[in-house]
């Protein structure tokens, strides 16, 4: 009996060398066939801010980063489509996502853009770094530019018999405080900062658009277009629905047939709600605070009158969703 069961474990261990064999890459039996290839998906909805995603409407660039990382590192991805449902966001975090949209054109792929609801201000700027932007007849599109809004409480103090003391290290330490004027010192220093990153903005269009400088300063007045408005001046190239993007990112690409599609970044909604809670609170606490996730228990959180500092973000709807305080 030993015997017999040697030898059918012989067997076994030999028909599974030959089976492993046949199987190798190049082995005899093996058809090669090259993978068929993929178009990305990423989804870019929401304010655009630093962090993760996923709470308040909040796009984080942590995550969508990552997705744009791996998507132009990932062979089996010919194009990209970035579908777009977001009304801006902060200055930096909107450039970050747009460098990081290059480096997908400059690794070999196709880059096309699916305007939603909304892709303005911060949005649009994502979008300027795809070969082709894809809009639907009433998508909300465009508000390219900077502002930066400060609040004066002074008289709301007076009538509550309050009174600020500050100590400060230099005359602009507490530039935009609520509680008095603005000299127009403080103003000129400002309106530099805006008139700087509104210059970077409407560079970003130009060479994205392949337009003058001069003709999108034209365009970049602040307001929105619809996306019919912004296909006849040169801000997006069709109008059409996400689909439409797909087979323009697949023609793009060579692509035969219907395209395998690769989404990135889908998170169950329990995931999308830890990591929102951590992005708002280090997002807006932490600066103003130092208090960051997880907090300490004996921490006082703020009350309203802490938040009634300066905000600083790129232009955005009338909603004004796209706030971001900073705090030096």
């Amino acid at each position: 009996m030993k015997r017999i069961i040697t030898i059918i474990l012989i067997l076994i261990v030999a028909a599974s060398l030959i089976a492993a064999f046949t199987i190798m890459p190049g082995g005899p039996g093996r058809k090669s066939a090259l993978p068929q290839k993929q178009i990305g998906v990423i989804t870019l909805e929401g304010v655009i801010m630093s962090g993760s995603s996923g709470f308040l409407s909040a796009a984080g660039t942590d995550d969508i980063l990552r997705q744009l990382h791996d998507a132009a590192e990932d062979p089996d991805i010919a194009a990209l489509v970035i579908r777009i449902n977001s009304p801006g966001g902060t200055v930096a975090a909107s450039q970050e996502l747009y460098q990081e949209a290059l480096r997908v054109k400059e690794s070999g792929k196709k880059l096309v853009v699916s305007m939603g609801d909304v892709a303005a201000s911060g949005g649009y700027m994502v979008s300027c770094a795809a070969d082709k932007i894809v809009a639907n007849p009433g998508t909300t599109t465009g508000s390219i530019g900077v502002i930066m809004e400060f609040q004066n409480i002074e008289g709301l103090y007076d009538k509550l018999g309050l009174k600020e003391n500050v100590i400060k290290s230099a005359p602009h330490k507490d530039i935009g405080s609520p509680t008095r004027p603005m000299t127009e010192d403080e103003r000129a220093i400002l309106q530099d900062m805006i008139n700087e990153m509104y210059g970077q903005f409407v560079d970003i269009v130009a060479k994205g658009r392949h337009m003058d400088v001069e003709e999108v300063k034209k365009l970049a007045d602040g307001r929105v277009y619809t996306g019919t408005q912004a296909k006849k001046l040169g801000l997006v190239d069709e109008i059409g629905n996400y689909y439409d993007a797909i087979k323009i990112a697949a023609d793009l690409a060579g692509i035969k047939g219907k395209p395998v599609i690769k989404e990135y970044g889908k998170k169950s909604t329990l995931e999308a709600l830890l990591s929102g809670v951590k992005s708002i609170v280090n997002t807006f606490l932490d600066p103003a605070f130092g208090i960051r996730l997880p907090a300490d228990p004996g921490t006082t959180l703020p009350t309203w009158r802490d938040f009634s500092h300066h905000s600083y973000f790129l232009d955005y709807l009338p909603d004004k969703v796209a706030q971001s305080y900073l705090y030096p």
